[in-house]
């Protein structure tokens, strides 16, 4: 699915008078550059950013969901309240609005461990996406020999 940046106000706005029962008034965009968050809200432009791969890959009503977290961050900062994630204020907003906390990981960004070592001593497994020189790296646990499996 793609939308416009218009699109994307419109629907931002509708959301914003839906839940917060207030107009959003400034920017929203697109950023294909943000890799691993859903959105931000940038208090000094006053605009919020949103990951399209989230639109595409995990569907409208995840999205839904990291365009009502930012906004929550959006009408706490233009009400002069706390809206950072360990504000008491944003953590209510986001239970008042039905808000996620935080934004599922991307199925296209999946970490895939290639290379996975087990300590001869301790039996401590490490999983690593690049390989690792075990003659020179021990165990951070008991300073064993390291393992390939």
């Amino acid at each position: 699915m793609s939308i416009t940046n218009e699109q994307l106000h419109q629907w931002t706005d509708d959301i914003s008078r839906e839940y917060f029962g207030k107009p959003f008034f400034d920017d929203v965009m697109f950023n294909a550059r943000l890799r691993t968050t859903g959105g931000r809200y940038i208090p000094s432009k006053r605009v919020i950013e949103l990951n399209p791969k989230y639109l595409s890959e995990l569907g409208e009503e995840e999205f839904k969901g990291i365009i009502k977290h930012e906004l929550c961050h959006y009408h706490l900062h233009i009400e002069g309240k706390g809206y950072g994630h360990r504000d008491k204020e944003f953590k209510e907003l986001l239970k008042k609005t039905g808000s996620p906390r935080h934004c599922n990981p991307l199925p296209s960004q999946k970490l895939t461990h290639l290379h996975r070592y087990v300590c001869t001593r301790c039996e401590q497994e490490y999983k690593r996406k690049r390989r690792v020189n075990i003659k020179r790296y021990r165990c951070g646990k008991c300073r064993g020999k390291l393992k390939k499996m």
